[in-house]
């Protein structure tokens, strides 16, 4: 399978990764969530050439992670935000975030912390079942996935394409 097919498996891993996959990508939305609205604010947090950022942010527009609005018109510049789309990565940037802090070393501590805002206090992310409360890790679940998904899986470990499916 080709990288540029990744987006049309029946996965819903897959098609994300088609979207927000690219570690720049992802740099880019963890600014937006830190209050980062503007290019030249992407540009300096992050060091990325400009025709990069620019590639980038369009990426991420036009999959409507992102919006684009104007805020100044001589000469044009724009600003961006987290559509409601892009808000709901907020779980994947935190959960990025406490594995950076749990397996990479930080001599002066981690280098951010979550307060949060309601009741003042310092707390981490956690995973719960929607169901009943309780905190999940990963062996508190049982994967099911659908027929389509297990006939994707047979035909690609058998050798085949997703044009194979169908």
């Amino acid at each position: 399978m080709r990288i540029s097919e990744i987006g049309k498996m029946i996965c819903p891993v897959a098609r994300a990764v088609n979207v927000v996959g690219d570690p720049w990508t992802l740099m880019i939305i963890r600014e937006l969530f830190l209050g980062s609205r503007r290019f030249d604010q992407f540009e300096s947090c992050l060091g990325l050439s400009p025709r990069l950022l620019s590639a980038r942010i369009r990426s991420l527009v036009a999959e409507g992670v992102v919006v684009r609005s104007l805020y100044q018109e001589r000469p044009k510049r724009y600003e961006y935000r987290l559509t409601q789309k892009g808000l709901d990565l907020w779980p994947v940037i935190m959960a990025l975030r406490a594995w950076g802090d749990r397996w990479e070393e930080w001599p002066a501590g981690p280098p951010t912390t979550l307060r949060h805002r309601s009741c003042g206090e310092v707390t981490a992310t956690e995973i719960h079942c929607a169901a009943c409360g309780e905190e999940m890790g990963p062996t508190d679940v049982v994967i099911e996935q659908s027929p389509t998904a297990l006939a994707e899986r047979k035909a690609l470990a058998r050798g085949g394409t997703l044009q194979d499916i169908g």
